[in-house]
């Protein structure tokens, strides 16, 4: 978890945060080892912004990368709390994350919090629904 924080800690300087200052770092972990990142980037029109989570979730699909081939995704703050994946994320991470894929939460205090991803949305909507 080490590893993925100091990448988190590296590319959280190129999120795009003017409205509200508040960057976020995500760090995809793949299970050959490789990582794929994203940081939040924002838009005046805030709607069409983009979290770090989805911004490296996309990332991955797009290089051709499956939900059977990530092992744990880290989001990081440089805050001295934890920060949890928002809604969309959720939702989003429900889709294209295995239930049981680690996700860990890190603060600037380099503290970890763990938990799968079906505890983050217990009840999320999915295919099955359709």
């Amino acid at each position: 978890m080490e590893k993925l924080l100091k990448e988190a800690k590296t590319i959280i300087e190129n999120a795009y945060v003017p409205y509200s200052n508040f960057r976020v770092a995500a760090v995809l972990k793949l299970k050959n080892g490789e990582t794929i990142t994203g940081v939040n980037i924002e838009n005046a029109s805030y709607g069409l912004s983009m979290c770090a989570e989805r911004s490296a979730l996309f990332s991955a699909y797009s290089k051709g990368i499956t939900k059977q081939e990530i092992e744990s995704l880290l989001v990081y703050t440089d805050k001295d709390y934890f920060v949890s994946p928002c809604g969309a994320c959720r939702q989003v991470m429900n889709e294209l994350l295995e239930a049981d894929t680690k996700v860990i939460m890190a603060n600037s205090k380099d503290e970890f919090k763990v938990m799968k991803n079906k505890e983050l949305l217990p009840a999320g909507f999915s295919k099955e629904d359709l």
